[in-house]
C-alpha cells in the first residue's frame, strides 16, 4: 500500500466519522424538538360554555404554557412532557354526541394527536369511549360524571382522571347528616340524560340509607338545556319539601336559581346542589345564602392549601381575572396525570416518546398529586379515579362582592366512592359497606 493510498483511506474514514456525527446531531436535534400533541375537547359555545367549558380550557392553557416554559412547580417542573414540547388542539364539545364521535375520529386520524383529553357531558363520554377503544387510541376523560362508563363497559385505552358522580351524592348526604339537616321529605329536579338520571338515583339511594324514613315527593326530569323552569318551580314550591336536590349545572343551573329565588323556593326548602361552585362567580348575590353545594372534588374556594394549589390558583387568576372553579381543576388534574404517565413510560423505555400501549401501561393504576389533592386510579382495573370531596354552604360577602363557601367538610376518597368491583348503586343500596370515613 502506498503512502498516498493510506492517506486517502484515512481521509475517507474521517469523512465517514464526521458524517455519522452530523447525522447523530441532526437526529438529536429532531428528537429534542419532538412534540406530544393533545386534543382538548370542552364546551366553547352553548349554555355550558361560560361557567364550565371555557374555564376548563383556560385551566388547560395555563398548564400547557407553564409546561412548555418549564415553569411548573415540582414534581412537574420538567419542561413539556418529559422534554417533549406540548402542542394542543382545542375542539368545541357543543353539538351533540354524533358530532363528537366524528370530531374524535378527526383528532386521531386527521390531526394525528397522541391523546385526547376532555368531555364534560356524560352523553358525549358514553358515545366517544367505544370509538377510542375501536381505534386503539388514548382517551382521557377529564369530567363527565356518569358511573356507567366503566360499570357497563370495559376499556383498555380509556381512562377517567376524576371521580364519577357517586362521590358527589354520597358526600352531600353524609354532609347533611353530619350537619343535622332535616330531610323527612325530599323533592328533586335533574336533567333527563345519563348525568341527571344517575345523579338522582345515587342521591335518592344514599338518602334512603342515612335518612331511612325520607319520603320522595316531587321528582322532575326536564330535558337538558331546557332553560325555562316555571312549571317545575311551581311544583317544587307547592310540594314544600324539606330538601330540594338537583344536579343541574352550567346555564341550566343558573337559570333555575334565577327563576326559583323570586318564587320563594329557597325560603321553603333547603336547596342542595351537587355540582354548583362553577356558577358562583356569574350568579354572585343571586345565589341564596345557605345553599349546600358540592364542587365535584376539593376544588376552588373549597380547595386545601398546598404549593401546587397555590400555583394553580395564582396563575389562573392572573391569566383570567377570576379564581379557578371545578372545570379548571378537572382539566388540570387530567393533564397532570397524563404528564405523569408519559414521564413514567419514558423512564422505563430509555427516554423515548412512548407508544400508546406504553402510555396505557403507565397510566393504569397511577397515582399523582393535583391541586385538588391525591388522584388514585383505583377503580375499573386502574382506569377510573377516586379522590377527596368537599361540601359546604354559600354565604355572600358584600365587601368582596363574592360568594364565600363556609362550613366546609372534607370526605376521604374511600368514604364516598365504591370499592373496586362493586357497582355504585349496589354499594349504596347495600349500606355503603367498607366505607372508610375517618
Amino acid at each position: 500500500m502506498t503512502r498516498q493510498t493510506s492517506r486517502n483511506r484515512c481521509w475517507q474514514a474521517a469523512a465517514l466519522t464526521l458524517a455519522g456525527a452530523t447525522a447523530a446531531l441532526v437526529a438529536g436535534a429532531a428528537q429534542a424538538q419532538e412534540t406530544f400533541k393533545i386534543g382538548i375537547v370542552s364546551f366553547l359555545s352553548g349554555q355550558a360554555a361560560e361557567s364550565f367549558g371555557i374555564p376548563a380550557v383556560n385551566g388547560a392553557k395555563v398548564l400547557v404554557d407553564a409546561f412548555n416554559k418549564g415553569a411548573a412547580p415540582a414534581p412537574y417542573n420538567k419542561p413539556g412532557f418529559g422534554g417533549l414540547k406540548l402542542e394542543a388542539v382545542y375542539v368545541d364539545e357543543n353539538g351533540g354526541a354524533t358530532k363528537q364521535v366524528q370530531e374524535l375520529r378527526n383528532l386521531y386520524q386527521r390531526d394525528n394527536v397522541d391523546a385526547v383529553l376532555g368531555y364534560i357531558s356524560s352523553g358525549d363520554c358514553l358515545a366517544v369511549a367505544p370509538i377510542a377503544e375501536e381505534l386503539k387510541k388514548m382517551l382521557v376523560l377529564m369530567d363527565c360524571g356518569t358511573p356507567r362508563i366503566f360499570e357497563e363497559g370495559k376499556y383498555n385505552y380509556v381512562f377517567r382522571t376524576a371521580a364519577h358522580a357517586t362521590m358527589d351524592n354520597v358526600g352531600l348526604v353524609r354532609y347533611m347528616k353530619a350537619k343535622n339537616i332535616r330531610m323527612d321529605t325530599l323533592s328533586a329536579i335533574n336533567q333527563d340524560y345519563a348525568w341527571g338520571q344517575d345523579s338522582r338515583a345515587d342521591f335518592v339511594a344514599a338518602a334512603g340509607q342515612l335518612y331511612p324514613n325520607v319520603k320522595l315527593e316531587t321528582d322532575l326530569l326536564p330535558k337538558f338545556g331546557a332553560g325555562q323552569y316555571g312549571t317545575e318551580i311551581s311544583a317544587l314550591v307547592g310540594a314544600g319539601s324539606d330538601v330540594v336536590y338537583s344536579s343541574l349545572w352550567g346555564g341550566d343551573l343558573q337559570a333555575f336559581v334565577l327563576q326559583a329565588s323570586p318564587r320563594g323556593l329557597p325560603k321553603k326548602s333547603q336547596l342542595v346542589f351537587s355540582a354548583a361552585d362553577h356558577v358562583l362567580p356569574p350568579l354572585g348575590d343571586k345565589m341564596p345564602d345557605g345553599t349546600i353545594i358540592g364542587a365535584r372534588g376539593a376544588y376552588g374556594l373549597m380547595s386545601q392549601k398546598s404549593p401546587l394549589n397555590d400555583w394553580l390558583f395564582r396563575g389562573y387568576e392572573a391569566a383570567n381575572g377570576v379564581y379557578p372553579v371545578q372545570a379548571a381543576y378537572r382539566a388540570t388534574q387530567s393533564i397532570l396525570g397524563l404528564k405523569s404517565a408519559v414521564e413514567k413510560a419514558m423512564t422505563k423505555n430509555g427516554g423515548k416518546k412512548p407508544s400508546t400501549d406504553e402510555l396505557v401501561a403507565a397510566m393504569t393504576g397511577l397515582e399523582w398529586q393535583s391541586p385538588g389533592g391525591l388522584i388514585q386510579m383505583k377503580l375499573a382495573d386502574g382506569h377510573q379515579a377516586i379522590q377527596t370531596i368537599a361540601i359546604s354552604r354559600t354565604k355572600y360577602n358584600p365587601d368582596s362582592k363574592r360568594v364565600d363557601l363556609v362550613d366546609i367538610q372534607y370526605f376521604p376518597a374511600e368514604c364516598v366512592n365504591p370499592p373496586p368491583g362493586v357497582k355504585s348503586i349496589d354499594w349504596i343500596k347495600g349500606g355503603m359497606q367498607g366505607a372508610k370515613c375517618n
